[in-house]
């Protein structure tokens, strides 16, 4: 009888934790589609450039989209492996091992110290966090993102950009220096990739996760 109400109470526990997980997800995803494209630029032109890009080309103008609103981060670092050559190209590999998400839901989402330690447990590149970066700093990064072997994924909220929503990973695909504009490479299907402004993704990122009470910033595989 004990071992039923024990059983019985886990399964309870489980239940809420997910459920609690869906509502956090359906309150992130939050933003309106006009929101979403009157918040960015996707000129044609612009974006063909774009994909042209050192490190964009190594993506083939396809992202795999996160499986649902909470695994941006482990998205991201499959995305980016697959551009460079690794073998973990899914949600799944990338997490293998970490312990992470194992609920099929990363709950509260990912810090960028933790998608740090996924991206670290499955490949031999070095993986930094940088994070307090001055706006000169980022600059010098973005720059720095049409380099072939660098890859970097940006930690934001999308408040600061789409007026709504809450902290989010993607990749970074490269750099329109003459436009000053960063192309992110979205893994949300419902975004999908957009050119933004340089300093107003700066603006996105130079922000605090309540989730360890960190700065957000750039993940660095090199």
């Amino acid at each position: 009888m004990k071992r039923s109400l024990a059983f019985g109470v886990i399964v309870i526990a489980v239940v809420g934790v997910l459920g609690g997980a869906a509502l956090l997800i359906a309150g992130q995803s939050r933003v309106s589609q006009d929101a979403i494209q009157s918040s960015v630029t996707r000129t044609a032109e612009l974006i063909d450039s774009a994909w042209k890009l050192p490190v964009a080309a190594t993506f083939n103008a396809d992202v795999t989209w996160q499986s649902n609103g909470s695994r941006c981060g482990p998205a991201s670092v499959a995305n980016t492996f697959r551009s460079i050559g690794e073998e973990e190209t899914t949600e799944a590999e990338v997490l293998a091992g970490t312990g992470k998400c194992w609920t099929g839901f990363c709950v509260i989402g990912l810090t960028l110290d933790e998608l740090a330690e996924v991206a670290r447990t499955n490949t031999k590149r070095k993986v930094s966090v940088l994070r307090n970066l001055s706006a000169d700093a980022f600059r010098e990064h973005m720059k720095r993102a049409n380099d072939p072997g660098r890859r970097y994924i940006v930690n934001f909220t999308r408040e600061k950009i789409f007026g709504a929503g809450a902290g989010h990973f993607s990749p970074v695909g490269g750099y329109l220096e003459a436009e000053d504009m960063v192309f992110v490479l979205d893994v949300n299907e419902d975004y999908k990739p957009w050119l933004v402004e340089r300093e107003r993704l700066f603006s996105a990122m130079d922000t605090i996760d309540s989730d360890g009470d960190k700065k957000r910033g750039l993940l660095l595989i090199e």
